[in-house]
């Protein structure tokens, strides 16, 4: 039987902005690798990092609800223009944060 993937905790934040900032690059530059480099990714970026700084300076410290703040707000914003969903945006920002803390996401170990 398999055993549940335990919820993970991020230290308080010292600085959200910082980290915020940190994200809404990195997530950019994920946007445009992953598909092709479009103008409105900097704009779903921002969106996210935007939501994710709020929660940081709020307390929240649990990855799985800072990733469910993201796809919950994330639904407002038109993705019209965009070949990524709100669920895609929060996925890779829980990725970029996992590799950022140095923990393998990849199923099963794959490389």
């Amino acid at each position: 039987m398999t055993e549940p993937i335990g919820s993970i905790t991020l230290l308080p934040a010292t600085d959200a902005t910082r980290e915020g900032a940190w994200l809404q690059s990195s997530l950019k530059m994920w946007l445009d690798r992953e598909f092709i480099p479009e103008s409105i990714n900097a704009t779903i970026a921002l969106r996210a990092a935007q939501i994710y700084t709020r929660q940081r300076m709020e307390g929240e410290n649990d990855l799985g609800c800072l990733v469910m703040a993201i796809v919950t707000e994330m639904q407002a914003f038109n993705f019209q223009e965009s070949f990524f969903g709100e669920f895609t945006v929060a996925n890779a920002v829980s990725d970029l944060i996992l590799d950022s803390l140095g923990i393998d996401n990849r199923c099963c170990g794959n490389q």
